[in-house]
């Protein structure tokens, strides 16, 4: 027997699944850390962490791309305004972090290693709040050198 109402339901669905589309705004930004355990000696730091735990830090050119995700409004045609995107990415990361000593100047990173893993994680934590619900989103991918990303999706 054919259910018309269940298979409208169905198309419906996958037609919604089909429309889901994601958009990555890419920014940049300068920052200097030092990897190195408080608790352990200077031989172990250099041993475990090499060259990236310099006493006098070092510096990366990070790329963030920053990846939201939802349905596109079916006036614009637009998933989100990207220039709100990255006025969202510039003030409450960018302008937090840029030129800055991630060990040092940066509330949101204190008392914890200054990995770029655990700075992906944190900059998912500075965004997410200031998202709008009518996207979500879906992945922040840091670039800590041209070779060397971290993505993290919130999970």
């Amino acid at each position: 027997m054919k259910n018309d109402y269940l298979d409208n339901q169905i198309y419906i669905f996958a037609k919604i699944i089909a429309q889901m589309v994601y958009l990555t705004r890419v920014e940049h930004f300068n920052a200097a850390h030092k990897l190195a355990n408080p608790n352990w000696s200077k031989e172990k730091n250099e041993e475990v962490f090499g060259v990236c735990a310099n006493e006098n830090w070092h510096g990366h050119n990070y790329e963030l791309f920053v990846t939201i995700k939802g349905v596109p409004d079916a006036e614009t045609g637009f998933l989100f305004d990207v220039k709100k995107l990255s006025i969202i990415i510039r003030q409450y990361v960018i302008d937090e972090l840029d030129h800055k000593n991630l060990n040092i100047d940066v509330p949101f990173m204190q008392g914890q290693m200054c990995s770029t893993e655990n700075l992906a994680v944190a900059i998912w934590k500075q965004l997410a709040p200031h998202i709008p619900s009518v996207v979500q989103l879906h992945c922040v991918k840091l670039y800590e050198t041209p070779r060397i990303y971290v993505e993290y999706f919130g999970e």
